[in-house]
Formats: C-alpha cells, sequence, structure tokens
C-alpha cells in the first residue's frame, strides 16, 4: 500500500506556524481541505454566549442549545452523502473516542478534551483531501492519544489523505511523520532548555508572604475541605462521593481521563459552580455558604484553565488581559494603576513576554496567549495557585520555563498549589501529592 504524505509543521511559539497554514490554506482548495485550530478546543465561532461559568450553570441552557449527538449527525449529513461507508467510519470514530455516553449533553457542557473529541471527529467525517491539524494531541489523556495517533495514519492511508500536523513539542511528533516543515531551526527546536535565570529566581524569593488568614490551632491551615462531594446533572453523575482535604503549601497533581470530573471539582474550589453550596465544602477556613462572597474567595486563587481561555474573546491589550487577574475578572472593567500595570509587566517578563505587553491579546499566538494567561494567574502573587491544563500549546522551551517558575514560586511554604494535567512530564518537580478521579458515566 502506497505511503501517506504526513507533514509536520514545527517550531517554538511565535515562530510563524500559524502564518505558514494561512498561507498553506489560500493555496489549497477549499472543498479538499479541512483546518482544526488549537482554539477549537475552545468553542466556535457560534458559541458568542459563552462565559467562564456557563458550563456550570445548567438553568442558562436553552432549548435552542445543541446535543452532541443533535451536532455530529447535522455534521454527518453536511459533509457527505450517508453511505456505508461513511456510517462504518463514524461509528469507528464513536468507538475510538468512547463518544456514545455523550451524545445526549449539551454541547456547552461538554470537558475541554470532550470538545477537542468532538471537533476531530466533525473534521474527519469530512473526509478530505488535505487536512491541516493544529496541536491536535493537547488535551487528550494518554491513551486517547495513542490512538488518535495511530487513526491518523490509518486514515491518511486509506483515505488517501494529505496530512499537515502542526506541532510545539517534541514529544509530540509522531515517528511515522514523512516531512519536517520547521519554523524553527531544527536545533533551536530540540535543545534544552536553560534553566531560570538567577535574576528571575531571586525576583520570586523575595515575593511576600502568604494573606491567608491565620489559624492558630493548625500549622497547617486548611485550603480547601470537601467533605462527600457529589455532583449531578440530571441522571449523570459527574462526581460521586469525593472527599479531599488540600492543606497550605501542598501541591497537588490532580488527573483522571477526559470527562472524569477534573474542572468541575476545581469550579466548585474556584466559585464557579453554584452546587458549591449544596456541598460539604469549607475554602480558606469558612463553610461554603455561611456568609462569604466569591470575591472573598477568588481573592486568594490564580487560576488558568481551557474554560478561562475559551471565554477570553477580548481582543485587549495583552498587559490589560494580565491586569485583570488583579480585579479576577474575564476582561478588565476597572482601570489600572501605574503601580498595577508595572506589577504586571513584571509577571510578563518573568514569563518571557514582555515585548507582547501592548499587542492585542487575539492577534497572538495560541502558546503566546496562553503564556498570557499564566501572568494573569500570577500577578497577584495569590495563595492557591489552580493550573488547569496550563501548559496547552507551549513549546518545550517555555514549557520548561513555566515549570521552573512553578517550582520557584511553591519553595515559598505558604504557597499552595492544584495542578493539571494529561502528561506526566508537565509536572513540576514540586508534587508531593496526588489525587485522581475515576470516570464517571
Amino acid at each position: 500500500m502506497e505511503e501517506p504524505e504526513i507533514i509536520a509543521i514545527v517550531g517554538r511559539n511565535g515562530s510563524g506556524k500559524t502564518r505558514y497554514v494561512e498561507t498553506l490554506r489560500r493555496q489549497t482548495a477549499s472543498g479538499t481541505m479541512r483546518y482544526m485550530a488549537f482554539c477549537d478546543t475552545y468553542g466556535t465561532a457560534t458559541d458568542s454566549a459563552y462565559y467562564l461559568q456557563l458550563r456550570w450553570n445548567q438553568h442558562d441552557i436553552d432549548a435552542e442549545t445543541p446535543l452532541v449527538s443533535d451536532t455530529l449527525e447535522r455534521s454527518f449529513s453536511m459533509t457527505g452523502p450517508d453511505t456505508l461507508e461513511r456510517r462504518h467510519l463514524q461509528q469507528l470514530l464513536y468507538q475510538l473516542f468512547n463518544m456514545t455516553p455523550l451524545l445526549n449533553k449539551y454541547i456547552i457542557t461538554l470537558s475541554s478534551g470532550e470538545l477537542r473529541k468532538l471537533q476531530l471527529i466533525k473534521t474527519l467525517m469530512a473526509n478530505p483531501h488535505t487536512l491541516i491539524l493544529d496541536n491536535p494531541f493537547i488535551g487528550l489523556d494518554a491513551a486517547t492519544r495513542d490512538q488518535l495517533k495511530g487513526l491518523l495514519y490509518v486514515l491518511a492511508i486509506k483515505q488517501h489523505i494529505k496530512l499537515y500536523l502542526v506541532l510545539s513539542r517534541v514529544e509530540d511528533i509522531p515517528e511515522y511523520v514523512t516531512d519536517f516543515i520547521w519554523t524553527t531551526s531544527e536545533a533551536d527546536f530540540r535543545h534544552t532548555p536553560a534553566p531560570l535565570s538567577s535574576e528571575k529566581r531571586q525576583a520570586l524569593e523575595n515575593m511576600p508572604a502568604s494573606t491567608l488568614p491565620s489559624e492558630t490551632s493548625s500549622p497547617a491551615p486548611i485550603v480547601a475541605q470537601l467533605n462527600k462531594v457529589s455532583i449531578r446533572y440530571d441522571d449523570r453523575v459527574i462526581l460521586d462521593n469525593i472527599e479531599w482535604t488540600v492543606r497550605q503549601g501542598e501541591h497537588w497533581a490532580l488527573s483522571g481521563q477526559n470527562g472524569s470530573g477534573k474542572s468541575t471539582l476545581l469550579s466548585l474550589i474556584c466559585a464557579d459552580n453554584p452546587q458549591a453550596y449544596a456541598c460539604d465544602i469549607t475554602l480558606f477556613g469558612r463553610q461554603r455558604g455561611t456568609g462569604e462572597t466569591i470575591w472573598d474567595i477568588k481573592r486568594h486563587i490564580g487560576y488558568v484553565s481551557p474554560e478561562m481561555h475559551r471565554a477570553y474573546k477580548h481582543d485587549m491589550p495583552a498587559i490589560l488581559v494580565v491586569a485583570s487577574g488583579l480585579k479576577d475578572t474575564v476582561g478588565l472593567y476597572v482601570r489600572a494603576n501605574d503601580e498595577e500595570k508595572a506589577q504586571c509587566r513584571r509577571w510578563m517578563w518573568m514569563m518571557g513576554i514582555d515585548h507582547l505587553a501592548d499587542r492585542p491579546f487575539l492577534t497572538l499566538s495560541s502558546g503566546e496567549q496562553r503564556l498570557v494567561l499564566l501572568a494573569r494567574a500570577f500577578v497577584k502573587e495569590p495563595d492557591l495557585l489552580i493550573l488547569d491544563e496550563p501548559l496547552h500549546g507551549l513549546d518545550n522551551h517555555n514549557q520548561q520555563l513555566a515549570k521552573d517558575i512553578i517550582d520557584a514560586y511553591c519553595q515559598h511554604p505558604d504557597k499552595t498549589l492544584i495542578m493539571v494535567t494529561h502528561y506526566e512530564s508537565e509536572l513540576p518537580r514540586c508534587i508531593d501529592h496526588y489525587k485522581q478521579l475515576p470516570k464517571q458515566y
């Protein structure tokens, strides 16, 4: 059987991969080409009504909100004839991505990993001659990543697809790639990143102490305590009797398959999920629902997540996106003063993106946007960092830089970390506690 043509477009963040793909798309007949970008993980142009907490505020879902099954069937009918061969491909994709349990879910309630699976199925069902996938493996658990790599190879052979993979990580390059297009020199792309500079490390060491209220009864105050927490939507169980205590100074890795409830669990701690009031949850020493406001909770937390990236459609200067972390808002509605802007520039310098301060956020590459959102999470030097897939789309150099910053930040004994990732290699050295969630159906 003829070998497929599988081309990897690889390079550092901001090196021009997106510009190259835009040129490639202009040169390819649109009827035979399909393109899926990194931003598709967070929604499409049709979800302009999306806001950060919508996924957990299901009373805001109206009758026009589509189900997964309706969306996939509509996509199937729009991308080709209803043939036995295409139905076989559809069922193969459903089986690969374990979509059957998701068919009756509203699209807006999907996790970032589940939404990526949906978008991939829609794209692959179109059976294109040329397929461009921008960072297709991020947001997927390890088993699904391996299955997808195998499926793409088989599809490229059987369907005679010319496949382009746009990649930022060395580890994501499949062994079957036949050609490379480098937007960064191969040596620079593959080299071992340098450690955090002494100047930046010293700046991190000189941060102020925690603002957590003191608890004289315990040397390690309780940051979060969840007692037999369960979350259900209609007849679907998302979390089932979760017991979890996070103490000040602990550094947790939270893991689980796509759809296991990781982001829902974090939404309870971040005060984004209204079901928290019906659960036995203590945050920063206070029982949830005893008169505290969400702002009392959020002022202690620095947060980044796929949902936040999806919600950030504000084309404001990048420095103002960082400044919104000081106000705990998506978008900036209070003018930042000079001192606050200086703090923002300091954290952008820490992330290596201070030169992007005045660039509109939506003109940045997806990796650069993620670095801006990481700076936003750190900018108020919070007591609790909640990092949900924080290294999405980052090249190896920027991943190592971010990990070094997390490690140095967490050297302070009063700083607490909860981090979610599907890549074990992304975990910083400071991780000292682990929690895995079972998959619920």
